[in-house]
């Protein structure tokens, strides 16, 4: 069974209305951003997400899922695998307090970033906190540490933030559309490729 990305009813409604285009790792990278997240969870009580996942993009399209899903379907048909590398363990600083994996910008994740827009570029969807590719940071949220008092967020990122030397990877070859609606997580799975 699938696992959600997001589970608690604050986080469902909080979410109600978006669309997430979301690459779910499996492998080497979901076993480390595992481990980091039971580890920050030790240092702290805080909000996460359910799973781990790479969003590649958020938008507001209520009533026109059908519609959005019809282009993110056409976007992945011509759509490689798309690798994944995690670099560091890193952070969003205040005030997102924020700690992540900061994924390499590999060749095909930006290629797919940037299709991505392309795609986009043609419609009037709305999206959510959408960058330029050179200002777009990859990366998998492990923890949510804006609750925190700054000597509770120093304590989580001194712990956690660090290169990797190993930098686990893995190629993901589906991008799921997750649609929130009334406190549920929908999902839609798409093979990338056709």
């Amino acid at each position: 069974m699938r696992r959600p990305f997001m589970d608690t009813p604050d986080q469902l409604a909080s979410l109600d209305g978006q669309q997430y285009l979301v690459l779910r790792p499996t492998g080497a990278v979901a076993e480390l951003y595992e481990r980091e997240q039971d580890a920050a969870l030790q240092r702290a009580d805080v909000r996460h997400p359910y799973t781990g996942h790479v969003t590649l993009r958020g938008l507001y399209e209520p009533e026109r899922r059908e519609a959005l899903a019809a282009l993110v379907r056409d976007w992945a048909a011509t759509q490689s695998p798309i690798e994944v590398t995690v670099e560091a363990v890193d952070v969003f600083p205040a005030p997102w307090q924020i700690l992540i994996l900061r994924l390499a910008r590999s060749a095909a994740l930006v290629a797919a970033y940037a299709s991505l827009t392309d795609a986009l570029q043609a419609t009037d969807f709305r999206r959510l906190g959408e960058l330029a590719l050179e200002d777009w940071t990859f990366h998998l949220s492990v923890v949510y540490g804006k609750t925190l008092s700054p000597d509770e967020w120093d304590a989580v990122a001194t712990a956690s933030v660090r290169d990797l030397a190993d930098r686990p990877s893995e190629t993901i070859d589906e991008i799921e559309l997750v649609s929130y609606v009334g406190g549920i997580e929908h999902a839609e799975v798409i093979r990338l490729g056709g």
